[in-house]
């Protein structure tokens, strides 16, 4: 960085681990492969106490603050947002529910420079979190940062690059990985359960409103909007950014394949086994209102990979009916039957559409957040270490670039780098705030 640092087991239990703090729910949303590993150990004991520092609590970051502060021998020692009002309502409620009143600060690098935390959730939006990551790295903090861990290709890298450097526990929240059916569900078809699996099918399907069409503003006062864009190229406040809109910019965003299409990418390719793909393809629009958003709200992507095997992606932002009636869902298809994943479950069928079997159990998202705790204690594999964090959150960077190229993209499959895009170095990475430009 050219900056210092200077400056429910399952949902239900994630957002009511303590009666008092389930008005969180208000503010809140939304046996793997090893994976190969980066991160280091912490000094931390099974008996010591892990501080945190949250970024970004107006959303996710709000659920995460509960969901570790439940854990035991974990504490969310700072709050960290750019708007004061949001800073100190999630404070409260923290003090509310564990007795414990969190300190709030408005600039994330105050938290880095505090060597009482032990490691940073990163839940800002996601042009924060490749920069953030690299800058906790390097302060000596374990990172967990929600998905996707970066916003452009580039920045993925570099966050391995940091991570290895500094020897830092990185994991991204890609919580699916640790909910127990989808492992079961992995390991069935590593098991050989729907014979060879060639094809997955990934879907994700909403009815989300026109965001308007407005004039520049001046942000409102409680808002830090300088620091709210922190690295990205600086573009005057609108309101119909913030709080949730920014996915559907190119500054700040990724879309909807970003947004929601990576935890579904993320299995399938867990499940077929495959890293990066050989060629992708993508076509689609923004179809349904004429309003400010520039990302599509109808996407449908292809991945080829070696070996015969393809991902195929489908977003529609306007119409909530997906394939097998679930608006959220992923399939794979082998030689001898099918899965079809959808929350927090499966199904089994064989190759005459029979169902099989169909299995059913919590949403682990609090053992995901456990895991990274452990990795931090006791070195255990991490779920989603930032090697696969990359490598899911690169399918929707080269999706979003094929489209917004209308170029059929031939890629490395040893890399996952572009080779037949002749200004592919504008793609792979983008402009950055003066001294915000991220290296290792």
């Amino acid at each position: 960085m050219e900056i210092t640092t200077n400056l429910r087991r399952d949902r239900r239990v994630f957002l009511k681990s303590n009666a008092a703090f389930a008005a969180l729910a208000a503010i809140g949303q939304d046996q793997p492969r090893r994976a190969d590993t980066a991160e280091g150990t912490s000094n931390t004991s099974a008996s010591s106490t892990i501080a945190l520092g949250v970024m970004g609590v107006n959303n996710r970051g709000a659920a995460l603050a509960a969901g570790f502060a439940s854990l035991p021998n974990v504490k969310v020692a700072t709050i960290c947002d750019v708007d004061e009002s949001i800073a100190g309502r999630v404070a409260k409620k923290l003090a509310d529910a564990y007795g414990r009143q969190p300190k709030i600060c408005e600039d994330f690098r105050r938290m880095l420079d505090d060597k009482s935390i032990d490691a940073i959730v990163i839940a800002a939006p996601n042009h924060w979190h490749a920069p953030a990551t690299i800058l906790a790295c390097a302060a000596g903090k374990h990172v967990y940062v929600e998905k996707p861990c970066s916003h452009t290709p580039e920045e993925g890298e570099l966050t391995i690059a940091a991570a290895r450097k500094h020897n830092r526990v990185v994991e991204m929240g890609v919580q699916r990985r640790s909910w127990p059916a989808i492992r079961e569900a992995i390991q069935k078809i590593r098991d050989g359960a729907i014979g060879e699996v060639h094809y997955s099918r990934t879907w994700y399907n909403n009815r989300r409103e026109s965001i308007g069409t407005l004039s520049h503003s001046k942000p409102p006062i409680r808002l830090n909007w300088d620091l709210w864009q922190g690295p990205s190229a600086r573009r005057e406040y609108q309101e119909n950014i913030l709080p949730y809109h920014w996915h559907w910019w190119w500054n700040w965003g990724n879309g909807e394949l970003g947004n929601n299409g990576i935890h579904a990418i993320d299995i399938a390719r867990w499940g077929l086994g495959v890293d990066f793909p050989t060629r992708v393809a993508a076509g689609g629009g923004k179809y349904r209102h004429q309003d400010d958003q520039e990302t599509p709200d109808t996407l449908m992507v292809t991945y080829d990979f070696p070996d015969n095997k393809t991902i195929t992606w489908e977003g529609l932002s306007w119409s909530p009916l997906g394939p097998d009636h679930s608006r959220f869902g992923l399939s794979f298809h082998g030689t001898e039957g099918s899965i079809v994943m959808r929350d927090p479950g499966y199904t089994v069928f064989d190759m005459q559409d029979k169902e099989i079997s169909t299995h059913q159990d919590r949403a682990g998202d609090l053992d995901h957040l456990a895991n990274f705790v452990s990795a931090m204690r006791d070195s255990t594999a991490l779920n989603a270490s930032i090697e696969e964090g990359h490598r899911s959150t690169l399918m929707c960077h080269l999706g979003n670039i094929a489209f917004r190229t209308q170029t059929h993209l031939q890629i490395d499959p040893t890399s996952g780098r572009i080779q037949n895009l002749n200004d592919a170095d504008q793609w792979w990475s983008k402009e950055y705030a003066k001294g915000w430009k991220p290296s290792v």
